[in-house]
């Protein structure tokens, strides 16, 4: 897995892909939170907080994921190369977390000169260091494991198609509907609002948010980047066979 996970990561940065990944994410972000008017801006919301920041991260990502992910298998299917990969000396589930860390690292790469951002909001608040780290670090990993189900659903969505169009749509739909269907789903089932709202990520992700690290949320996350990776390294198998 280590050797695959290694030539996902050189494919990423050996074309323009890793450069504009990153580069995309920091300048969508940089240009909504620091220079366009609106509800993201953080200079004008008069409060020394990047919550922001993790409320517009999940939009981006959801499609910024996708782009990274559609290649990952459809590429292969397209180019023929699928079967060769079969023939490695590596179980499908090596293969598909091969894919799936590579997929991942490269967009917490893209998330970590962010925490430039913690600084400046920091030293240059009204009140110096006036932050809430505790709120701001459970942000930023409520962040890496939506990250994770996003790189999950993407792989997953890879599958199913050889044409990365394809991949890419069904991937944004994806992690669109894991976000934000469920809690748009409690207005038309109201008796059981609590239960349907608690199945999407953007519940458990909020609650990270506060700052308090619970069990249920971060077991939700896990559960559901095994469940959707499961269901990949199921796919591959019974296309193999």
């Amino acid at each position: 897995m280590k050797a695959l996970l290694l030539r996902e990561i050189k494919s990423f940065f050996g074309s323009p892909i890793g450069y504009l990944v990153i580069a995309i994410f920091l300048l969508l972000n940089g240009l909504f939170l620091w220079v366009f008017d609106g509800d993201f801006n953080i200079l004008n919301s008069g409060f020394a907080d990047l919550s922001p920041f993790f409320k517009l991260s999940p939009w981006i990502l959801i499609f910024l994921i996708p782009a990274v992910t559609m290649r990952s298998f459809s590429d292969e299917k397209k180019q023929g190369t699928i079967e060769l990969l079969f023939t490695k000396p590596m179980s499908v589930w090596e293969i598909v977390g091969g894919k799936f860390f590579g997929a991942f690292l490269l967009i917490v790469i893209a998330i970590l000169p962010t925490f430039v951002y913690v600084y400046v909001i920091s030293m240059f608040g009204l009140t110096p260091g006036n932050i809430d780290m505790g709120s701001t670090m459970g942000s930023y990993f409520g962040l890496l494991f939506l990250i994770g189900t996003y790189t999950a659903i993407g792989i997953f969505t890879s599958t199913l198609s050889d044409n990365q169009i394809v991949a890419f749509i069904l991937a944004v739909f994806g992690c669109f509907f894991f976000y934000f269907g469920f809690d748009g789903l409690t207005s038309i089932f109201k008796e059981n609002s609590a239960f349907i709202a608690a199945l999407g990520m953007d519940y458990h992700f909020k609650s990270m948010s506060r700052g308090v690290i619970d069990t249920r949320d971060i077991i939700y996350f896990i559960s559901t980047t095994v469940l959707f990776l499961s269901i990949t390294v199921y796919k591959l198998k019974t296309s193999k066979a």
